[in-house]
């Protein structure tokens, strides 16, 4: 494998997308999947059960959610060492397939069905499955999702269906089966029920006809009692009505003409059909259990003959509500399940008896009904009126809106009509299954909690329905298997009962529910096969579906596996909550009101979409509302910085391995070496990091993981990458250097195998660039041909550091109020400012500030750090006032007076509010985050300090932002504005950062601002972009490669990069630079490593100190002299600490002399001291110079980074050589070329050359 990196473009330049298919073709290649099955095979197993979809249609974004869950899941189960058996499943029976068969042959009735041929059916219904389960398997392949299709399970195998058998003889042998009929959601499009979970998918507001029907009494026909309906097609098989025994009733004399004669109905309801008082006059009042018992007159005679069974009589029953209708309900026990039930315990109707439905499975009217015989019910509702009317028995009709269900497959219309069927008897099991769910773990648990238990308190689960295709219809649902109608109906089996008739196929089915819970024994075909295996593995270690799945898939899972098992099928479930479009609408084809799934992953990729599903409300079983817009945020937040941060790291080890002539090569036991307090930060933070994913997914809960993840990519690539791209660029020089790289590497590489079961493209991307860097053997013996074949790694405790992850935080604070108050008064950072003053009452917390005080120096960009415990110090008060968007509607009237209470809260009653959380106002709870806190300042100097300062808080730490710049600030300023224009161009000419070039300058008006900047600040722009920076005038006749002019204000800059003309210097770290034609110091020096972490906004660890200077000169004599100069250098203190040189303790009588040219450590007496590495010269730049006879050398930079200021030249020449006169200064010996300093050339531009003084 080679061991160079290789180039990663700009992230402009990438298509994700594409990247991701690559990937996908070296999984492929490598069949990557089977290979890791191979891996783990002896490994402990992680048992897993997918639920099948039904095989018609394509994936959806609910799909494409449920299936992320279980593939994140299984990949982490598999990657902490674990064989995860993978297989996925196929629903092929009932009524989705059958109603895509429908729709595509115009197929509308069971007549059709035998027309055609239940044979060629079959085949069609075969065929779809095998064309969609092609499409499924490349989407979901596509979306990063590793399942095994091969060794998949369908419900129509023959081996499936046995073992569903084997389910329900088991069941019907313990006696828990019974045949009884059930009142149900039926489609008449689909000829077919539907549960009431499937029936409550798809309401829809409509408009049906509203009747008012009287009914007679017998007793005095006058007399009559009205009833409401929004089904006239259900009168015609009336038997009943109903009323509430404990409601109050009257009997009412209509005035109106158009409702006139004696009416009973409820008194809170007579609004229904009377509209004012006036229209009426009350008879009577009594209960309506005063009612019971009375009978009526028939609306139709259909059924006259069940008036012997008391049918046609007032019933009792507390379901009847005041909310709506009459108060006096018609009851048509076969299309209601409360008619049916309320007439069953009256005895008018028996479990057993013929069911009184005269409506076929398509919806028509059958005998006796003979006035409507053929019509479809829905259709025949305004002659059933005409009919009502016609026969004096209609009071009222009216159209009114409602919700109504309609089937979720065939977009029409549900009516509620009785199914027989077989059920099981789960009342005499609740308990059992009460106690089965309880023995298992939901995420989240508020649905175990809530709708699952009350899901279990139903007293019966329909197991089958059913089918008249043995008459002929449609709808065979067993038939896609081998073992369909066509190929059994014709088989008998001679009875073992003395003169019975053969035994032959009954007419009904099994639902289609009752098959997927099955799947756990049926996909392995148990107990016919791998009885031991099964046993093994069973219950389920985690199984996963929407929400929806409660009254559905989970729910039978459940009832069947205690009832053949006595125990839940699964230990851990994940459900999750539906996706809806963006305007909270459900997802629906026909209205296109979501984007298509694969149109999105060729946009962004599959990765995007997974982790956006993933970090959504929909893990915590909510719904979430899809909005295309937030995938592509997502993208730039996380990905385009994460793979910007991985192409920085690549283009430094490029760099490292150029400038250096060495090669990076990580080795893990390096991990931790490094004492720089940013690196010890990240390394913390990955590994606390690790420790919590650890224990969250080992808790199921990805709700927690994926927020925290998204976190970590903002702090490794907004801290510490921002913080450290000097070092990370060599300008610590290379130890330090090498630190850092091998610190973001691992960080990476950490990254990458913990997300790999989240994003695993972009993981794998990665891992096969950055494996090519990693020595042999450190990731141990195993397969590393993919991160995904590589174990998620242990935390490891001895790198965490709760202190520095504190300390850290605390910057974090720092830094984004401080970024917070430059955005606020628009002072770009590119500006330097005076001060940032930090207050907070823990002193700790202030030393943390101090610790890192560099840090945020240069991020906020200001020249000194202030810490104070005392605000009243700086005359800061705390201002307070309410969120009135937030309580205006909430707090209403009192809204002003809870107002005026909070602005005039005192600066401790606001700390108070704050810190508790909340205040008590006017009888509101008014929470701190509908609570907005300003700060004044108060005192004598309050008009010099609010023109001073700018003040910000987040409720921890408070700072003040000095923003009075000096002039040189803003010249500064002015600077880093023409670095950021030369940085630009660079990008611009798609150079890297090793490429060699020279910029030249121009600025018009010479005499200007911007010109005088341009020329006093040159080096200070040089260290900034490491590019040499000269005036055009003095550029040779060669060619460009890129020219930009630009305004910055009132004045013109013009900018030219040329390739590298051989100028006399490259601007780059010292230790970088390798060029021949440097002379060594010609004073000795030693180089000087510091491991404390430095003060005074100092980034580097790094200084040299001359021994002698001038020559000959002795500058340090003792090592006290040398703690004295690193004290000064760096800031730190040093009475905790030694002088090491090559691990040893230096000893305080040492001749220093001997000490020349080597690298002294200096570092805690407590902590173990650090080997520095050999350097030939000194880690600072120099020139010598020459005065009369002396020699001498002058660090043009200490510490490394800090460099002197061209303006102190000339002072700092006349203490180096003891004189008062102002010195010339000249390139050659002969004194002839004379150098004019700050104006065109910098003393930096003569690092390692010899200057000569006159």
């Amino acid at each position: 494998m080679d061991n160079v990196l290789s180039h990663v473009p700009e992230v402009d330049k990438i298509s994700f997308s594409e990247e991701e298919e690559k990937i996908f073709a070296f999984w492929k290649e490598i069949d990557a999947f089977q290979q890791c099955l191979k891996q783990s095979k002896n490994k402990p197993r992680f048992t897993f059960f997918d639920g099948p979809p039904f095989a018609t249609g394509l994936p959806h974004y609910g799909h494409i959610l449920a299936g992320t869950i279980k593939d994140i899941v299984t990949r982490w189960a598999h990657q902490t060492g674990h064989h995860v058996e993978r297989r996925f499943g196929w629903d092929t029976h009932g009524l989705p397939v059958e109603y895509e068969i429908d729709k595509a042959n115009n197929i509308n009735g069971p007549e059709d069905v035998e027309a055609m041929g239940i044979k060629k059916y079959n085949e069609l219904c075969r065929a779809i499955v095998s064309r969609y389960s092609k499409e499924w398997e490349e989407i979901i392949s596509r979306l990063g999702r590793w399942i095994d299709f091969k060794n998949d399970y369908k419900t129509m195998y023959p081996t499936f269906m046995e073992s569903v058998w084997w389910v329900f003889s088991q069941l019907y042998d313990k006696g828990f089966v019974y045949k009884g009929v059930k009142v149900m959601p039926f489609s008449t499009a689909c000829s077919t029920p539907l549960s009431n979970f499937e029936a409550g998918q798809n309401y829809k507001d409509t408009q049906d006809p509203s009747v008012v029907v009287n009914f007679p009494l017998e007793e005095d026909p006058n007399i009559m009692l009205v009833a409401w309906t929004t089904t006239p097609w259900t009168l015609p098989s009336n038997m009943a009505l109903c009323v509430n025994p404990d409601a109050d009733y009257v009997k009412v004399k209509g005035k109106a003409k158009e409702c006139e004669g004696v009416f009973i109905l409820m008194e809170a309801r007579l609004t229904q059909i009377f509209k004012s008082e006036s229209d009426y006059e009350v008879l009577e009042r009594f209960k309506g259990r005063t009612l019971e018992g009375k009978s009526y007159v028939p609306l139709f005679d259909y059924f006259i003959k069940l008036k012997a069974k008391g049918a046609f009589k007032v019933l009792m029953d507390g379901y009847v509500s005041s909310e709506s209708g009459t108060g006096v309900v018609h009851q048509a026990p076969y299309f209601g399940e409360d008619d049916f039930r309320i007439s069953l315990s009256y005895g008018i109707i028996t479990k057993d008896q013929e069911p009184v439905c005269p409506v076929d499975d398509v919806g028509r009217f059958t005998d006796p009904v003979s006035h409507f015989k053929g019509r479809y019910v829905k259709e025949a509702d305004n002659d059933i009126i005409k009919h009502i009317r016609a026969n004096g028995r209609l009071v009222q009709t009216e159209r009114i809106n409602h919700s109504y269900p309609y089937c979720w497959r065939s977009d029409t219309p549900l009516i509620y009509r009785a199914v027989p069927s077989w059920f099981i008897r789960v009342e005499q099991m609740q308990d059992k299954l009460l106690e089965s769910n309880e023995k298992t773990y939901w995420v989240p648990s508020f649905v175990k909690d809530k709708r699952q238990v009350c899901k279990l308190a139903k007293r019966c689960q329909r197991l089958g329905n059913k089918s008249q295709s043995i008459l002929g219809n449609s709808h065979p649902h067993m038939g896609i298997g081998r073992h369909g109608r066509d190929s059994i109906d014709h088989i008998t089996i001679p009875s073992n009962r003395p003169g019975k008739p053969p035994l032959k196929r009954i007419s009904e089915v099994f639902d289609c529910w009752f098959e997927s819970g099955s799947m756990p024994y049926a996909q392995v075909h148990y107990p016919f096969e791998n009885k031991r295996e099964f046993e093994d593995c069973f219950p389920a270690d985690f199984i996963a579906e929407g929400i929806d799945q409660t009254r559905g898939w989970f729910y039978t899972l459940l009832v069947l596996s205690t009832a053949l098992f006595g125990k839940a099928p699964f230990r851990n479930l994940i459900c999750n909550g539906l996706i809806l479009a963006a305007d909270g609408q459900k997802m629906s084809k026909s209205k296109k009101n979501y984007p298509d799934p694969m149109g999105v992953v060729r946009k962004y990729g599959a990765d995007v979409i997974r982790l956006y599903l993933i970090n959504s409300p929909a893990v915590r079983g909510e719904n979430l509302r899809f909005r295309e817009e937030d995938v592509f945020a997502l993208l730039k937040e996380v990905f385009i910085p994460w793979l910007n941060a991985y192409r920085f790291f690549v283009q430094q080890v490029k760099r490292f391995e150029k400038d250096e002539k060495d090669t990076f090569e990580y080795d893990e036991s390096s991990m931790g070496k490094s004492h720089n307090v940013m690196d010890r930060w990240i390394l913390s933070f990955t590994q606390s990091l690790l420790a919590f994913v650890h224990q969250e997914m080992s808790a199921f809960k990805l709700y927690t993981v994926t927020p925290r993840l998204i976190k970590f990519v903002d702090n490794l690539t907004n801290w510490y990458v921002r913080f450290n791209r000097k070092r990370l660029k060599g300008e610590a020089g290379k130890e330090d250097c090498l630190r850092s790289l091998e610190t973001l590497y691992s960080v990476l590489l950490c990254m990458i195998r913990v997300m790999s079961p989240f994003t695993p493209f972009i993981t794998e991307t990665m891992f096969q660039n950055l494996r090519k860097v990693l020595k042999p053997g450190t990731l141990g013996q195993k397969e590393t041909q993919s991160v995904h074949y590589l174990m998620v790694p242990s935390p490891k405790e001895s790198l965490i550091c709760p202190d520095i992850e504190t300390s850290v935080s605390t910057l974090q604070s720092v830094v984004e109020l401080g970024r917070y108050l430059r955005d606020k008064v628009n002072n770009p950072l590119k500006y330097p400012l005076p001060e940032v003053v930090v207050i907070h009452k823990d002193q700790k917390v202030l030393d943390d500030v101090l610790l890192l005080e560099s840090y945020i120096k240069e991020e906020l960009n200001v020249r000194k750090i202030t810490t104070s415990t005392d605000k009243v110090k700086y005359g800061v008060a705390l201002k307070a006032d309410i969120n009135f968007k937030n309580l205006g509607a909430r707090l209403k009237g009192d809204v002003k007076k809870v107002k005026d209470i909070v602005s005039s809260l005192s600066d401790s009653d606001i700390q108070e509010t704050l810190d508790r959380g909340y205040i008590e106002a006017v009888g509101h709870r008014i929470d701190a985050t509908d609570i907005f806190v300003k700060y004044k300042f108060e005192g004598e100097k309050a008009s010099e300090l609010s023109s001073k300062y700018e003040a910000h808080s987040d409720n921890s730490v408070l700072i003040l932002l000095d923003i009075t710049p000096s002039q040189e600030m803003i010249d500064e300023g002015q600077a880093r504005v023409i670095a950021n224009r030369l940085q630009k161009l660079r990008k611009k000419a798609q150079l890297i950062p090793t490429d060699e070039v020279t910029v030249w300058y121009e600025v018009k008006p010479s005499n200007g601002n911007l010109s005088r900047v341009a020329n006093s600040f040159r080096e200070f722009i040089e260290n900034t972009t490491k590019t040499p920076f000269k005036p055009v005038c003095k550029k040779p006749d060669i060619s460009e490669l890129i020219q930009e002019q630009s305004e910055v204000g009132d004045e013109t800059l013009t900018l030219v990069i040329t390739k590298d003309a051989g100028s006399p210097t490259r601007v780059a770290a010292v230790s970088q630079e390798k060029q021949s034609g440097i002379e060594s110091p010609v004073c000795p020096w030693v180089n000087i490593v510091c491991g404390k972490s430095p003060r005074n906004g100092l980034s580097s660890q790094k200084a040299t100190l001359l021994l002698q200077n001038p020559f000959g000169s002795k500058s340090l004599s003792t090592t006290c002299d040398v703690l004295s100069e690193i004290h000064s250098l760096f800031g730190v203190t040093t009475s905790d600490s030694s002088l090491y040189v090559e691990g040893k303790i230096i000893d305080n009588k040492v001749d220093l002399q001997t000490l020349a040219r080597k690298s002294v450590y200096f570092g805690r007496n407590s902590e173990s001291p650090v080997t520095c590495d050999k350097e030939d010269s000194p880690y600072t730049r120099y020139v010598n110079l020459e005065y009369k006879d002396q020699k001498a050398t002058l660090l043009l930079e200490n510490p490394v980074g800090s460099p002197l200021n061209p303006n102190s030249f000339n002072e700092v020449v006349k203490i180096l050589f003891n004189t008062e006169k102002s010195l010339q200064v000249f390139e050659d010996k002969e004194r002839k070329n004379k150098l004019q300093l700050n104006v065109v050339f910098s003393p930096h531009d003569f690092h390692g050359k010899r200057l000569y003084l006159l």
